[in-house]
């Protein structure tokens, strides 16, 4: 009878020791779509061991995931989207996302004749009430009572406020798209035009210059870019060499 126990817990822990490694982490490939069109600069958050992709111009990403693994996808332009990874991605090794279009949600109604018509003063909403980002609203819903405790001993906390950060650099993304054509790059900073993208995620990881953007000094943004296009054109010549 002590025999068998024995050769029955050995048994037991050969097959909990296969099981773990058939699911080991292992790099994913997935391609992220939108009404058939690929999506790039798509951010994906794998939400148990915190590696993070952004997908590129063919919306393809590569991180590294197992069975059961959450990734969180987010766009500026498309709704937040948590995903499993199945056992048949898991396996295969590939996976394909498809991601929904968000419209563009109006903070406040301006007249031209009366500008100082808001939705404040209107009564819509409180005077002085801040007004969170989508992913600022999900920190905050998920800060308080018992979602608040879970959300904190599972480590979805950080991954909140980590998509918050990358939220906001996409939003900074944004604003160069719209405070700078492509000439300009290519042109005035010298940046070759398939280096742009690149280019926009390096500057927004400036503090100096994210908060000159994001306060609209376009002035002084132009400067910093100046200064940033330079060390980035010296670097990539460097790595050339």
């Amino acid at each position: 009878m002590k025999n068998n126990l024995i050769v029955l817990f050995v048994f037991l822990g050969q097959c909990q020791f296969l099981t773990a490694q058939t699911n080991a982490d292992k790099i994913i490939i997935g391609t992220v779509v939108c009404d058939a069109r690929n999506l790039e600069g798509i951010s994906v958050i794998n939400c148990m061991n915190k590696m993070m992709a952004v997908t590129d111009n063919n919306g393809c990403f590569s991180i590294l995931a197992k069975e059961g693994d959450i990734l969180n996808f987010s766009g500026i332009d498309y709704k937040y989207l948590k995903k499993y990874v199945y056992r048949y991605e898991y396996k295969s090794g590939t996976m394909v996302v498809d991601m929904v279009f968000n419209s563009v949600e109006l903070d406040e109604v301006i007249i031209n004749k009366n500008a100082n018509i808001t939705a404040e003063n209107l009564g819509i909403i409180r005077s002085g009430q801040i007004k969170f980002t989508p992913q600022e609203r999900r920190l905050y819903s998920n800060s308080g009572g018992i979602q608040g405790l879970y959300s904190f001993l599972s480590g979805e906390r950080e991954t909140l406020k980590m998509n918050v950060e990358i939220e906001k650099k996409e939003l900074l993304l944004k604003k160069m798209e719209y405070m700078f054509d492509e000439k300009y790059y290519v042109k005035t900073l010298k940046i070759p035009e398939e280096l742009i993208k690149g280019f926009q995620y390096y500057c927004v990881e400036d503090t100096e210059f994210a908060k000159s953007l994001d306060g609209k000094n376009k002035t002084m943004s132009m400067f910093l870019m100046t200064n940033l296009a330079f060390v980035y054109n010296q670097n990539r010549a460097e790595k050339q060499e």
